[in-house]
């Protein structure tokens, strides 16, 4: 009997066994759901805070830097304190155990290691960069009646130094932040955020090289001469304007003073022509090196400013050490914080129009003669207000930071290792031979012979396209130009050589520089097939095409390029500044390695 039952009863506990395993398996099952679901529920909980806390952070960090530009230390340090708050919270948020395990996900993980390391940023340069800017006496980067205090600039400089590194820091670590597997809202809330603190870098590198460089630009260790150049805008150059008006600048010791001025028609042409590089000539011929008005044809600086020095010296026999170029743009953002001025002539200039008067009207209704001794009084006028009135550092630092932006402060030291220094900085204006990323040029030299710049407006669009096997980029940029000029009515010197025929024709010699290791491929003027002049500059391929636009007229012109290698998917505009600023648009795609 209890032999024939035993395999029933072995079936029986093995069916019993089965049962208990699977109700284990079961509550286990049951258990670790609940737990991700917990989890899930607790990283979705915490994401969101962190979201709300990093908005208010990103609202506060604009008012902050209001409160900054606007000199309103009071409100800056409030402001300050609540954006601590939130960014501490945000990093808070982002940085306990629940959130961290959440992170090893194969998916998700990416997108919440990305808001950490957005967290981490934040609440760092909240913490450690922003309060150093607070400490920093903006007053000891401007002059104060005409003079720059050296030892107060000392203490700035090392302030300064210390936001730089941090902000150096802070961009490394999002660097390595991969945009692959993000999610469209975090992927843009990255890329936000790598402009800002771009920007940001900008800044503070240009401010810690201010800080260090002035002290000798200025003749701390002994007198310095420089060549102040006005780029008229009304007659285009690739840098901005011709080299019109000029003034000597001199500093020793802090102190700075404006010496002899002229302009740039009295150093006369150039019989024996200096000597300009191989691809220069190759585009321009010997023009850069006989005319003083045409050493700018090229965007690059660095050569238009060597050309222009060796001219004034063979001229006048003086050696500066260095060219800085401005145009009434620049004026105009200074006027903004100086308030108006009225020049020695009675002639009133203000930041509404500045532009004008210099750019238009002075040529309407002067002779040749009186406009040259109006750019000079308008010059000094506004060089003594500067330096001899005691403007809030706050309102020039902004028109300066503007203007260097904008590419309409240009600097160019006789003294390699001073040059060095500004490296390929917006100030420099130099055109660089690499890409960090891809960069396209747009350069307008006037071909009419006239100031009819005053009356062109400009518009810019890129488009970053398909990846290729070979690892370049396809780019298709649009540039529209549009003439406001009347079809009558202007002065034979707003007119001048009328090289177009029609003297109220603006001719407009479009330079479109390819990116580096690039190439230019079609260029379509009005959707038809147009001759292009080609070349190279500093290892980017050149298309030169000339634009015609009649009173009231649009031009359209559509050109393709191609990239070096590259994987990324954004893309950057140089563009000549202009009298009226131009209207961009850059469309950028997803990485090649995405």
């Amino acid at each position: 009997m209890t032999e024939s039952e035993s395999p029933r009863r072995r079936r029986s506990r093995s069916r019993r066994r089965r049962r208990a395993r699977l109700r284990r398996i079961l509550l286990t099952t049951l258990v670790v759901g609940s737990l991700v679901s917990g989890l899930a529920g607790w990283v979705g909980l915490r994401s969101w805070q962190a979201r709300a806390h990093l908005v208010n952070a990103a609202g506060l960090a604009g008012e902050l830097s209001a409160h900054l530009v606007g000199g309103d230390t009071a409100r800056a340090q409030r402001t300050l304190a609540a954006l601590q708050e939130q960014s501490g919270a945000a990093r808070r948020a982002t940085g306990d155990p629940g959130w961290w395990l959440a992170r090893q996900a194969p998916v998700a993980g990416a997108n919440l290691t990305a808001i950490r390391q957005i967290a981490i940023a934040i609440d760092d340069l909240a913490r450690q960069a922003f309060p150093a800017l607070l400490r920093v006496d903006l007053g000891g980067l401007v002059p104060q009646e005409g003079r720059l205090d050296l030892t107060g600039l000392s203490a700035v400089s090392d302030e300064l130094v210390a936001v730089h590194t941090t902000v150096l820091r802070t961009r490394a670590e999002l660097a390595d932040v991969s945009g692959d597997r993000l999610v469209g809202q975090v992927r843009r809330a990255l890329a936000e955020l790598r402009g800002e603190i771009d920007r940001l870098a900008a800044m503070t590198s240009a401010a810690d090289r201010a800080s260090r460089l002035l002290p000798p630009l200025l003749g701390v260790d002994g007198a310095r001469k420089y060549l102040l150049v006005s780029q008229n805008s009304a007659e285009l150059r690739a840098t901005g304007g011709m080299f019109g008006a000029y003034a000597v600048i001199e500093a020793n010791k802090g102190r700075v003073k404006m010496g002899a001025q002229g302009s740039s028609s009295s150093l006369g042409r150039f019989a024996e022509p200096l000597k300009v590089p191989a691809e220069i000539r190759a585009l321009w011929g010997k023009l850069p090196g006989i005319y003083p008005a045409d050493v700018n044809l090229s965007p690059h600086f660095p050569t238009a400013a060597s050309l222009y020095r060796e001219m004034y010296r063979r001229q006048t026999g003086v050696t500066v050490d260095g060219v800085l170029a401005v145009d009434p743009v620049v004026l105009s953002y200074l006027l903004k914080a100086t308030g108006p001025v009225r020049t020695s002539g009675g002639v009133a200039l203000s930041a509404e129009n500045a532009v004008r008067t210099l750019l238009n009207d002075a040529y309407q209704r002067m002779s040749p003669g009186e406009q040259d001794t109006f750019f000079a009084d308008a010059a000094a006028t506004v060089f003594d207000t500067l330096f001899a009135r005691n403007v809030h550092p706050n309102g020039l630092l902004s028109a300066f930071d503007r203007s260097i932006q904008e590419r309409r402060i240009l600097f160019w030291s006789a003294r390699p290792e001073e040059q060095r220094t500004f490296g390929d900085s917006r100030m420099a204006g130099a055109l660089p031979e690499q890409d960090t990323v891809p960069t396209v040029g747009v350069f307008l030299n006037d071909g009419s012979g006239a100031k009819l710049g005053y009356y062109l407006r400009q518009t810019a669009d890129l488009t970053v396209g398909d990846c290729h096997a070979d690892g370049r980029r396809e780019l298709n940029l649009r540039v529209t130009l549009r003439s406001t000029a009347p079809a009558s009515g202007l002065s034979e010197s707003v007119l001048g050589l009328g090289q177009a025929g029609d003297p109220y024709t603006v001719r407009t010699l479009v330079s479109v520089y390819g990116p580096a290791g690039g190439s230019v491929l079609d260029t379509r003027l009005d959707g038809a097939e147009t001759s292009v002049g080609n070349g190279t500059e500093r290892r980017r391929q050149v298309a030169i095409v000339n634009v015609e636009i009649r009173p009231g007229g649009t031009r359209t012109l559509e050109i393709s390029l191609l990239t070096g290698k590259t994987e990324s998917g954004t893309a950057e505009l140089w563009l000549t500044p202009t009298a009226t600023p131009w209207t961009t648009h850059v469309v950028t795609a997803p990485s090649c390695s995405q």
